[in-house]
C-alpha cells in the first residue's frame, strides 16, 4: 500500500503517519507538506529515517509536484489545510487558496493517475452550529467562518469529482481533536502552555460554548478504518462523545496543573462564534470503531506530553 499523504507535518497528518508505518510493515508513504508556521518536519524526527517514509517539502496548489507524486500511489489522504479560525477571520485568502485550489489540484492528480482511494479530511465545523441533538451525514452544511467555508466548499469540490468523474472519494469529518503535536493556538495546548509559563488563559465571552472532544489516535483509528472500508462517495462523522463547555473544559486543565480560576482571562467573544458542535457517529460505528480513550485520561496524558516536551514548543510564537 502507497500513500500520498498531503500535510503530514501537521497535527493530525504527524500522529496518522506514524500509526500508519506502526501499524502496517507494508505500509509505505510520502508526506507533502509545505511547513506553514504550524507544520513542522521535527514532528516526524523518529521515523525521517525509515525506508518506508519520504518527506518532500511542496505545496499542493502545486499541480505539476502533484501530479508527480500520486503516480503509483494506491490512496491520496489530504491532511493540508489552514485550520485556524482566528486567522481566517483576520485574512482569509490562504484559506481559500490551500483548502479550495489545493483540493482542486489534488482531484485532478487523483483523477488522472486513477488513484483507488481519495480521503478528504475534514471537519465539524462544516456544519455550523447546533442547539439540540447531532449533525447527521445527511445534515445540511452551514459554516459559519472563513475557515469552516472553505473547508466546506473543499468537500463540495470533492464530492463532485466522485458524482462527475467517479472518482473514489470520501470525506470525513471529525470532531474537535486534542493530543501530542498540536500547534499551541488551539484552546487545550493554548491553555497548557500559557499555564506551563504561568501565564493566564484567554476564554471567549461567557465560556459556555460547546465542543466534542476526540483524542487525536482515536481519530487515525477511524481514518485508517475508512481507508480500508468506507464506501466512495460517502461521509462518516467521527466524535468523540465528550462534549463539554469551554469553561468546564478550562477548570479540568486548571486543576490539573494545580492552578486556580484566577488564572482564566475572560476576553470578548469571537466573531461568528459557534454555540455547540455535535455529531451523529453512528455511521462511523457500523464500521467497527469507536473512541478508546477516556477523555480525562488522554487529557492527562496530553499535558505530561506538553510537560516533557518543552523545548518543542517554548519558542514557538503563540499569538
Amino acid at each position: 500500500m502507497k500513500l500520498l499523504i498531503t500535510g503530514g507535518c501537521g497535527f493530525i497528518g504527524s500522529n496518522f503517519v506514524r500509526y500508519m508505518l506502526k501499524k502496517y510493515r507494508s505500509c509505505n508513504i510520502i508526506n507533502l507538506d509545505k511547513l506553514t508556521y504550524c507544520g513542522r518536519r521535527e514532528n516526524l524526527k523518529d521515523i525521517e529515517k525509515d525506508k518506508r517514509y519520504r518527506f518532500v517539502k511542496g505545496d499542493i496548489c502545486d499541480e505539476k509536484l502533484v501530479g508527480k507524486l500520486t503516480k503509483g500511489c494506491d490512496a491520496i489522504l489530504n491532511f493540508a489545510a489552514e485550520s485556524h479560525v482566528d486567522r481566517s477571520i483576520n485574512d482569509a485568502s490562504d484559506f481559500i487558496r490551500t483548502n479550495v485550489h489545493g483540493v482542486h489540484a489534488l482531484l485532478e492528480a487523483a483523477k488522472k493517475n486513477k488513484v483507488r482511494r481519495f480521503i478528504q479530511i475534514s471537519t465539524d465545523e462544516c456544519y455550523g452550529s447546533i442547539k439540540r441533538g447531532s449533525f447527521k451525514e445527511t445534515s445540511l452544511l452551514h459554516p459559519n467562518s472563513p475557515y469552516a467555508a472553505s473547508k466546506a466548499a473543499g468537500d463540495h469540490l470533492a464530492l463532485a469529482y466522485h458524482t462527475t468523474f467517479k472518482l473514489p472519494v470520501i470525506i470525513t469529518r471529525s470532531s474537535n481533536n486534542f493530543g501530542p503535536y498540536q500547534f499551541p493556538e488551539k484552546v487545550i495546548p493554548l491553555f497548557i502552555t500559557n499555564l506551563l509559563e504561568n501565564k493566564k488563559v484567554p476564554l471567549y465571552g461567557d465560556g459556555l460554548n460547546v465542543r466534542d472532544w476526540l483524542y487525536v489516535l482515536d481519530n487515525c483509528r477511524a481514518i485508517d478504518i475508512v481507508l480500508r472500508k468506507g464506501r466512495p462517495g460517502e461521509i462518516y462523522n467521527i466524535g468523540g462523545s465528550y462534549e463539554v463547555p469551554n469553561i468546564r473544559l478550562t477548570r479540568t486543565i486548571l486543576k490539573l496543573l494545580g492552578k486556580s480560576r484566577n488564572m482564566i482571562k475572560y476576553v470578548p467573544d469571537r466573531l461568528g462564534h459557534d454555540r455547540r458542535y455535535s455529531l451523529d457517529s453512528k455511521k462511523m460505528k457500523k464500521l467497527g470503531w469507536r473512541p478508546e480513550k477516556n477523555f480525562n485520561t488522554a487529557l492527562k496524558k496530553t499535558i505530561e506530553w506538553y510537560k516533557n516536551n518543552k523545548s518543542w514548543w517554548k519558542h514557538l510564537d503563540k499569538s
